[in-house]
């Protein structure tokens, strides 16, 4: 009988610890990580680079689809977005489609199609689509991203990536 009380014993703070992790992740993180792309592609569609560096943690690594093979932490991934934003020369028109966002307690991913259309400082159109997939932690009840890869498909007779990619 006393191994029985020690085992519910143990159950009851198990479950009394992991309670509050089970109850962390769900609908309601993956709107909050929503919530965070949302403002994301407002802040791109600003060109403000320090509403966009809000949204990653300070330890971010990111692949991006331009040289270096990558960014590690926040500093640097913003001198990128600096002189991505410098090389629009009007209005930038971005939006995020086939988002989709899954959350487990404090960590969440997503994956999106992301789409930017303005003119450099030649007048020329620029058309651009890429791949995105971002990590998030939760830490102190708020979304950050951890890691990013932004890719493009490749053309593997010419080597040159497609930054107009069709589904």
């Amino acid at each position: 009988m006393r191994k029985f009380s020690i085992a519910c014993a143990a159950f009851a703070v198990a479950n009394a610890w992991l309670a509050p992790l089970a109850a962390a992740a769900g609908p309601a993180d993956d709107a909050q990580i929503r919530a965070l792309e949302a403002r994301f592609a407002t802040a791109f569609n600003a060109k403000d680079v320090d509403a966009i560096m809000r949204i990653y943690s300070p330890d971010v690594f990111v692949f991006d689809v331009v040289p270096p093979r990558q960014y590690v932490g926040a500093e640097a991934y913003r001198k990128d977005w600096q002189g991505l934003m410098a090389a629009f020369a009007g209005p930038v028109r971005f939006d995020i489609s086939d988002l989709a966002v899954s959350s487990d307690g404090a960590i969440g991913y997503s994956h999106s199609i992301e789409h930017v259309r303005s003119s450099d400082s030649q007048g020329h159109d620029m058309d651009m689509t890429v791949r995105v997939t971002d990590v998030y932690r939760k830490v102190g009840g708020e979304w950050r991203i951890v890691q990013e890869h932004v890719s493009a498909p490749i053309d593997l007779a010419t080597g040159k990536g497609d930054l107009t990619s069709k589904p």
